[in-house]
């Protein structure tokens, strides 16, 4: 819990009550690698915290499973459209290691919000850097060759390609696994 803080409040200062305000709503679970962590077709209800582990999102299409997400150590993590908008997620998300989570409530989350003038500055900032992340994924994936695809995962996930069977990076960068073993091969 005390890298979630420290991540905190790095976004924003963070008051002693607004800690305890924190705390007294957070919940954990340790998560067994291929464990599901939220089935497509269920909303996601909570926002998750990685403490320890690595998990991917992914979605299907036709008989695919497509890779749109990595979550490790120290990042948040929600089905985005499933939780903001109370929807039935359209992903899942699964271990790919054992997984210690830190995770708070829908509710308890938008409680904060509205009692909280702090917790809306560290939330806003909190957003501001996963839509900037995922706004960035978006222009060095699209109309980016192969070896592009794979210079911006080298830059901005080190260590992934050690962590991650590869079938499920080529997914995620949207190439072939064929095309993406020519290309490991060059690193």
């Amino acid at each position: 819990m005390e890298a979630l803080f420290t991540l905190l409040s790095q976004l924003g200062p963070i008051s002693e009550d607004l800690k305890s305000q924190i705390s007294a709503r957070l919940q954990f679970a340790n998560i067994k690698r291929k464990q599901t962590v939220l089935m497509r077709g269920r909303v996601c209800d909570h926002l998750f915290f990685v403490s320890k582990g690595l998990l991917r999102a992914y979605y299907e299409k036709d008989t695919e499973e497509i890779t749109s997400w990595f979550m490790m150590e120290n990042d948040f993590f929600v089905s985005v459209l499933s939780f903001f908008k109370r929807i039935k997620s359209y992903e899942a998300i699964e271990a790919l290691e054992e997984c210690e989570l830190v995770y708070i409530s829908y509710d308890d989350l938008m409680d904060l919000y509205a009692t909280s003038l702090e917790f809306n500055i560290i939330g806003r900032k909190l957003t501001e850097h996963y839509y900037c992340k995922s706004e960035e994924r978006l222009l060095a994936i699209r109309k980016q060759t192969a070896v592009e695809k794979m210079e911006f995962l080298m830059r901005n996930n080190p260590g992934l390609l050690e962590r991650v069977p590869s079938k499920y990076i080529a997914s995620y960068l949207g190439i072939t696994q064929e095309t993406f073993s020519r290309i490991k091969a060059l690193y």
